[in-house]
């Protein structure tokens, strides 16, 4: 049972592969942190009553200040870019993703839960507790052997596993609230045009094509099934790769389909980096160092005079 859990919840993959999803991962982390400090310094200053701390947070009896905010922000950009060079990644890693956990729950307490930063903040928990620094860290040789082993295939399945949870959530959730009419009514139809006249009374961005289109309701069931298949289909991914590209590829289609109709942007699977620990990224590192090598091979040779 022991070796059947393991094979199941584990899979071979070279060192170098769980490196560059920590790479990618850690980028995107250092960005978001970046961009995403100035919203938790906004939330941070609202009335002090408007707080309501949710998650690892909910015993918090007040909220942080402005002042501490700024200070916890800092040393999570200083510790994601330390995670992303995997310098120190034992002791920096767990401290990042405890910062980044932090900062985005206190920012979720503020009456408006995102939940689309989850599926960033988990994954950067797991690779935390991996060993994603044997290759490509700063401060470490690089390993001669890059044989594929389960020591650094379990956190890109664990990865995976909580990918495909999330999508099978969702998915769950719109039959749950839709029922059958989410896949052959016009529940879809009225979301999307219900959101895009709500925004364009507040002034907010909205979708000209999304409100192009709600006049075809012919369109919509066939949206929504495909949707509702892509969410409940993401299991498939534990049957191969193929599998895995497929579904991410069609998952990443949905996310566009959704910033297209109702001008709502998931970043993180946009970008793609939601998907990476389901992919062989491991070539996008053959490839810069094909392109070094070809670089180097075609400088000029000076001749000594």
């Amino acid at each position: 049972m022991k070796d059947l859990c393991r094979s199941w919840l584990s899979e071979e993959a070279p060192a170098r592969r769980l490196a560059v999803v920590r790479i990618l991962v850690g980028l995107y982390a250092t960005v978001f942190v970046a961009i995403r400090t100035f919203h938790w310094l906004d939330v941070a200053r609202l009335p002090v009553r408007r707080f309501d701390p949710v998650g690892v947070l909910g015993g918090l009896g007040g909220p942080l200040s402005p002042a501490t905010v700024a200070g916890l922000s800092g040393m999570a950009l200083l510790t994601a870019v330390a995670f992303t060079l995997g310098w120190r990644f034992r002791w920096v890693a767990p401290v990042f993703a405890s910062l980044l956990l932090v900062l985005t729950t206190h920012g979720n307490s503020w009456g408006q839960i995102l939940h689309t930063e989850n599926l960033l903040v988990l994954h950067v928990i797991i690779l935390a507790f991996s060993p994603a620094d044997v290759a490509f860290a700063v401060g470490r040789r690089q390993p001669s052997d890059d044989t594929p082993r389960h020591d650094y295939g379990w956190a890109l399945r664990i990865m995976t596993l909580v990918v495909v949870i999330a999508y099978v959530i969702a998915g769950l959730a719109k039959l749950r609230n839709g029922g059958f009419d989410w896949l052959t009514g016009d529940v879809l139809r009225n979301q999307v045009a219900h959101d895009n006249l709500r925004k364009i009374l507040l002034g907010d961005v909205y979708s000209p094509v999304g409100t192009w289109l709600v006049q075809f309701g012919w369109l919509f069931p066939p949206m929504a099934i495909a949707s509702v298949f892509v969410e409940l289909g993401a299991p498939v991914v534990l049957l191969g790769d193929r599998w895995k590209k497929a579904w991410a590829g069609a998952a990443w289609a949905f996310h566009v389909g959704v910033l297209a109709f109702m001008a709502i942007l998931f970043p993180y699977p946009i970008s793609g980096i939601a998907f990476v620990s389901m992919l062989p990224v491991e070539r996008l590192a053959d490839r810069v160092t094909g392109w070094r090598t070809r670089a180097g091979s075609n400088r000029p040779v000076q001749e000594n005079r």
